[in-house]
């Protein structure tokens, strides 16, 4: 007889947060993930008890995607940071730090929780509105006439992930070929609405980073026997092609589910090659030049083509389908019968290309809004982590163009924002304390958390134990190192800011970031011509990090608002 358990009863804690254990969960979990940030950021390497790939990153997609957490409060907040990955590519770290930064700020000053909640409203309000006003002081327009800021852009994200070991001169090609590869997906011929093609990034690993390449078109690797078996096509115009989704293996499992009836005597094989060879002699008479398959194509219908001078490519997989179809103008044949003329496509040409020890069949386009990116770097570790900032890149440049803004980086951004935030409360809080139903002095209380919140974010930037200033006049971040003395002229160890956009040679003054608060107006409207003299700007998605500002606040007053959690122990 089976052992039958008593069900136990659900645990049910009130006022979460203020468990020891939920404290020492959370701050363990920001010191992770604050480690991770920024370009000095400290490598993660994850891996389980019982063997398996080891993970070494500081990106937040593969850090939390291997980390392990059990405590509902921190499943809400890992789920918000994925949640923004899986939308943004961008900004995970940034959307981490600046949530548990809000939430032990707030347990700290320990005023209600429900004029806190709604004040962070006001207060996210505020830097939105700001952000997005022609008047903003850290948003820099992006001109398209220009590849500047693009590429500064993408250099930005390429620097920001160390596990990546790449050199200044790597990162200047990579940077080129990520943004070589995003301006080929945008179609020539531009209509009211439009539709991005596609960079495939094809692995070559174990090959120097600078070897790297961009290709107009499709790459898909062959093994040497292939390459052996395959004729050249010659054609002086186009090759007509032919996409198969469906299997031409003439395996009965591919014909789906249902009953097959067979006739006494009727070899099913047999049927279903004869069926096969039908097809090929149906592509043959269209003058189909190139076949290929998601799946697998049969040996002899294999043979049956290529005695016809027709290429068979199969094995393509799933990934490739759909930049296929771009590419080609095909629409994917889901069946043995008949197939009409509409459904085939073209290329321009079809050409092998070898690079490292890998062969490929290279298919160039009529069109190049599809093209490949032959990513090489030293191992696979550093490869993974390439392949995702390149993704990143790729992505962020696409939400450029929907929102063609980009914002200051280096902490800059966060530094003014806190400026802005102080000098707005401190000189015009009737708007808020109107709405906001509470004391001029629990509105400072709440700012000055929400503000600090933003510059000890900033602050995270430095992992060398060096010192963080800002300026009195832009509000921007500056860094000096740990050995400098105490008493010094500024502008003799500063450089420039944590964007690159100022030179300390200017007029400013500065002042420690940890030293008591400073009230002054940082300048705003932001000259266009300023972002474009100087050479290495660093910058940050607008789209991205604006969702990140939202997700972080909103996620903290999610969890400040908990007062139970429940949980089944069965």
């Amino acid at each position: 007889m089976s052992h039958l358990e008593a069900k136990k009863p659900s645990s049910c804690k009130s006022e979460p947060l203020t468990s020891e254990r939920v404290g020492a969960t959370l701050s363990l979990f920001k010191e992770i993930i604050t480690s991770c940030y920024g370009p000095l950021g400290r490598l993660k390497q994850l891996h389980n008890g019982i063997g398996g790939s080891v993970c070494t990153t500081s990106q937040s997609s593969a850090l939390l995607s291997c980390l392990s957490v059990t405590h509902p409060i921190l499943k809400i907040l890992t789920a918000s940071i994925k949640n923004q990955v899986s939308s943004f590519s961008d900004c995970g770290l940034f959307t981490a730090i600046l949530c548990c930064n809000l939430i032990e700020n707030v347990q700290r000053i320990g005023l209600s929780l429900t004029t806190v909640i709604r004040l962070n409203k006001h207060l996210l309000t505020l830097c939105t509105n700001y952000l997005k006003s022609e008047v903003c002081g850290c948003r820099v327009p992006v001109d398209f006439s220009s590849t500047h800021i693009l590429l500064c852009l993408v250099r930005s994200i390429l620097t920001s992930k160390p596990a990546c070991m790449l050199t200044t001169k790597e990162i200047d090609h990579i940077s080129a070929l990520i943004l070589r590869a995003f301006l080929l997906t945008i179609p020539e011929k531009s209509e009211e609405h439009i539709i991005l093609g596609k960079s495939i990034i094809v692995p070559l690993k174990g090959q120097r980073v600078i070897d790297s390449t961009l290709l107009p078109g499709i790459l898909i690797e062959i093994s040497e026997v292939q390459l052996m078996r395959m004729i050249p096509i010659k054609r002086s115009s186009a090759l007509k092609v032919a996409l198969f989704c469906a299997s031409l293996s003439g395996d009965l499992s591919d014909t789906g589910e249902g009953t097959v009836m067979v006739s006494y005597g009727v070899s099913l094989e047999n049927a279903v090659l004869d069926q096969l060879l039908n097809l090929g002699k149906q592509l043959v008479s269209d003058h189909v030049d190139l076949v290929m398959c998601q799946k697998v194509i049969h040996p002899s219908l294999k043979q049956f083509l290529s005695a016809h001078h027709v290429v068979a490519i199969d094995r393509v997989g799933g990934a490739l389908m759909e930049p296929l179809k771009k590419m080609t103008g095909t629409q994917p044949i889901g069946s043995l019968s008949s197939v009409s003329p509409s459904s085939y496509g073209s290329v321009k040409d079809l050409c092998f290309a070898k690079f490292g020890s890998k062969h490929f069949f290279h298919l160039v386009p009529d069109e190049v809004t599809v093209c490949s990116l032959l990513l090489c770097n030293r191992n696979d570790t550093a490869w993974d982590e390439l392949k995702l900032v390149c993704q990143t890149a790729l992505h962020v440049l696409q939400l450029t163009i929907k929102q063609p803004s980009v914002l200051l980086g280096g902490g800059c951004t966060e530094t003014h924002l806190a400026a802005y935030i102080r000098h707005k409360i401190l000189n015009q809080p009737e708007s808020i304390l109107q709405d906001g139903g509470c004391t001029q002095i629990e509105l400072h209380l709440i700012a000055e958390a929400f503000c600090s919140a933003l510059e000890s974010l900033a602050r995270t930037l430095e992992h060398d134990g060096g010192e963080i200033l800002t300026d009195m006049k832009y509000g921007h971040l500056w860094s000096i190192q740990s050995y400098s003395p105490s008493v010094v002229n500024w502008p003799d160890v500063l450089s420039r800011c944590g964007c690159g956009l100022y030179s300390s040679q200017e007029e400013l003054s500065w002042s420690f970031l940890r030293s008591s608060c400073h009230y002054f107006a940082p300048q705003n409207c932001l000259p266009h011509e300023a972002a474009n003299s100087v050479v290495n700007l660093t910058l940050d998605c607008f789209t991205a990090k604006l969702s990140g500002l939202q997700v972080a606040v909103e996620t903290a007053n999610l969890i400040l608002d908990l007062a139970y959690v429940i949980e089944d122990k069965n």
